[in-house]
């Protein structure tokens, strides 16, 4: 599925409860988007009538399937906290330590 579609279709949602494919090609010819008729009728069937908010959802919780974290809203548990595991501890951030200043400006600055 193209995603620049799906997008067109959720930025048409904010204006219209159930935006249809003229609209999404609307968005997509205002910002110079060649449209693909077979590809755009293949979006809409694959949404088929379901509203933003249920496709955001869907999508968050086949991503958190592939990449093994919880998804953002509301979705399902990560397999092993499911499985009664441990939920993997967040990475630390490596602090990097403060680089030295050289004496790029040649022994003289601007308000020398």
């Amino acid at each position: 599925m193209s995603m620049k579609y799906v997008a067109a279709y959720a930025l048409a949602s904010l204006t219209k409860p159930s935006p249809t494919p003229a609209d999404v090609e609307a968005i997509c010819k205002s910002v110079n988007i060649d449209v693909d008729k077979d590809t755009l009728a293949f979006v809409f069937e694959s949404i088929n009538g379901r509203d933003v908010a249920t496709l955001i959802n869907e999508g968050a919780s086949k991503l958190a399937a592939t990449a093994g974290a919880a998804p953002a809203a509301g979705g399902a548990a990560p397999a092993a906290a499911a499985a009664g595991g441990a939920a993997p501890a967040a990475a630390k951030k490596e602090e990097k330590p403060a680089e030295e200043e050289g004496d790029d400006d040649m022994g003289f600055g601007l308000f020398d």
